[in-house]
């Protein structure tokens, strides 16, 4: 199934300066807004989003908005990400784990500055396709599984940070579990139009969290497609 179309120097494909658009992107969307972070405005200039989006939405994907990327799910807005990430204050000798794969765009970007990415994806359909444009693109320090979020992938933790793009009504204990002391994760909790992203740090076993942005993010749900 041709869902992402890759090609080659994909830079001026279709005549269109992509970097050129993510050049702005970076300017307007994500600097002018807080983050400051060179290494992760270094990491947002450089993953080519376009690649992670039906080829329909390839003049949209520098635009300030989430992306439709199939099975209902969407692609966050380029600034989500980035403050996201930020958020976590990665080093690059990091293990990070991510939940909600997509289309993949944010554990490319992860991978830009960590030494390791494990990110799981409960559709099948996108889990299989974020590992082809991951792999296409050479982010070799990625592995994708398929499979429930909300159990995390325990088998590699513990892990030094946790980034969450779908949103459960409560942290889920096997992602506090699995947090190294000291690190920290990043996720939306709440209802379906009443979310908060939510920052916690792990100090002497225990979560100190914070409420840091009102969001909206997909439901975190299990493989009957009911919500946690």
């Amino acid at each position: 199934m041709a869902f992402f179309n890759l090609h080659g120097n994909s830079q001026y494909y279709d005549g269109t300066d992509y970097r050129k658009l993510r050049g702005v992107m970076v300017d307007r969307q994500i600097r002018s807004r807080g983050v400051t972070d060179d290494r992760v405005l270094k990491a947002m200039l450089k993953v080519e989003r376009h690649l992670f989006v039906p080829e329909k939405y390839h003049s949209e994907a520098y635009q300030d908005h989430p992306l439709p990327i199939g099975a209902g799910q969407t692609i966050s807005q380029p600034y989500i990400v980035a403050f996201m990430t930020e958020a976590l204050d990665l080093k690059p000798t990091d293990k990070v784990l991510e939940i909600g794969t997509g289309s993949g765009y944010q554990a490319a970007v992860l991978a830009e500055l960590c030494d390791s990415v494990y990110t799981v994806e409960i559709v099948g359909m996108l889990a299989e396709m974020a590992t082809k444009t991951l792999n296409e693109l050479h982010y070799t320090n990625v592995s994708v599984k398929e499979g429930d979020g909300y159990e995390g992938w325990p088998e590699n933790a513990p892990y030094d940070a946790i980034i969450v793009t779908c949103a459960p009504n409560q942290v889920p204990e096997p992602l506090k579990d699995q947090l190294r002391e000291g690190g920290k994760m990043i996720i939306p909790v709440g209802q379906t139009y009443a979310q908060e992203l939510v920052l916690l740090e792990k100090k002497d076993g225990k979560l100190k969290q914070h409420k840091v942005l009102p969001v909206r993010f997909v439901p975190m749900v299990n493989e009957k497609g009911k919500r946690y």
